[in-house]
């Protein structure tokens, strides 16, 4: 598809009240002020059929904007990006805001505008700060791409390696199995208005609700924490959590950076054998906090699977492939994938890692 604004923009716009790539609801908890709830996006613009390009590959330009540029989890996903530009032959580019912070990253989608990238894979901080950016990108002719993003709109489809339902009911089963079944959790997430983050939460207090009656959020409200994404404001608060509830015998953390905080926290005050951590996080930074017995189980995907299936998806659609159930997209997990019809059209894979003491000197990364 041309680099052009397109012509004519339906009066049919997408439907928002379908449930997206999960069933959970994301909650009360978004205090976001830059959502942009307005914004709705025509059919024309939807249609990825629209976006067959009339270059060839080796021209293409591929850019991916991640929530963080400095997080050993986004460094990851830059392997499976560059892996996927070399084997397809074609320019990527992979760009975070230093600090995760919502504004920079709309900033960092400007300027791949302005470059004229043929497409835009994006992971965002707050999806609701995006809409309309993203929407300016395929006015603009730009394929767009989403990742952790179910509920956006401004996107030709997102990308899952699993439903968040399932990802909050599996690390809630994990929760459960360490702590016996009986106790108070709390949980962490980066923001309340990063969309993944609370529909894992949620899902996992639901499940909790469901099948472990002795067992309470602290609170009972979803979450118990925000970690900006930092470790040390995840460690502050964990800490805060421990001292302020003398029951609290769990955590859960949605965030890469939150069980890191919250093992520091847990150690610092001698409560390794009282408090069990359970939540995402990368092998090679929370593999210490495993093997002595911190953290009991992390829950994650790979991002550079990940990374590799955003950009081999935006590659297939520029290419005017068909984008249908049972597509592969090369990466395992990915190579038969499942597309639900939602807020968004969501790309399901089938990749969920667990790791443990047993299992995780198997992973590197």
């Amino acid at each position: 598809m041309a680099k052009k604004l397109l012509a004519m923009v339906l009066g049919l716009t997408m439907m928002i009240g379908l449930a997206g790539c999960s069933a959970v609801d994301t909650g009360s908890g978004s205090n976001n002020k830059n959502a942009d709830t307005q914004v709705s996006v025509s059919a024309e613009l939807l249609d990825a059929t629209k976006y067959k390009s009339d270059k060839e590959p080796a021209d293409w330009t591929i850019a991916v904007v991640v929530k963080d540029g400095t997080s050993d989890w986004f460094k990851r996903m830059q392997v499976g990006v560059d892996e996927f530009g070399k084997e397809k032959t074609v320019d990527v580019i992979q760009k975070g805001p230093a600090n995760a912070d919502a504004a920079s990253q709309v900033q960092l989608v400007e300027d791949m505008i302005n470059q004229g990238v043929d497409a835009l894979c994006i992971v965002p901080i707050d999806p609701g700060a995006l809409e309309s950016v993203l929407k300016k990108a395929m006015e603009n002719g730009i394929v767009v791409i989403s990742h952790e993003a179910s509920d956006l709109k401004s996107t030709l489809y997102d990308v899952e390696a699993f439903t968040a339902e399932d990802f909050g009911n599996a690390m809630m089963q994990e929760l459960a199995k360490a702590m016996g079944e009986k106790g108070q959790y709390a949980q962490m997430v980066a923001y309340t208005t990063s969309t993944t983050h609370m529909e894992y939460s949620n899902a996992e207090y639901k499940y909790q609700k469901e099948n472990y009656p002795d067992m309470s959020l602290i609170n009972d409200t979803v979450p118990s924490a925000e970690s900006s994404e930092k470790v040390d404001t995840a460690y502050g608060k964990a800490k805060e959590l421990l001292k302020a509830n003398s029951e609290l015998a769990g955590f859960t953390g949605a965030a890469s950076v939150d069980i890191l905080g919250e093992a520091q926290a847990v150690e610092e005050l001698g409560l390794i054998d009282k408090v069990s951590i359970v939540g995402v996080g990368t092998p090679n930074a929370t593999r210490e906090y495993v093997k002595n017995g911190t953290i009991n189980a992390v829950c994650l995907w790979d991002p550079a699977s990940a990374g590799y299936a955003m950009c081999n998806l935006a590659y297939k659609v520029l290419s005017g492939d068909e984008i249908k159930d049972g597509i592969d997209l090369e990466q395992d997990g990915y190579d038969s994938v499942k597309i639900q019809e939602g807020v968004n059209r969501c790309v399901l894979g089938n990749a969920p890692l667990i790791l443990n003491k047993d299992n995780i000197d198997d992973y590197d990364f």
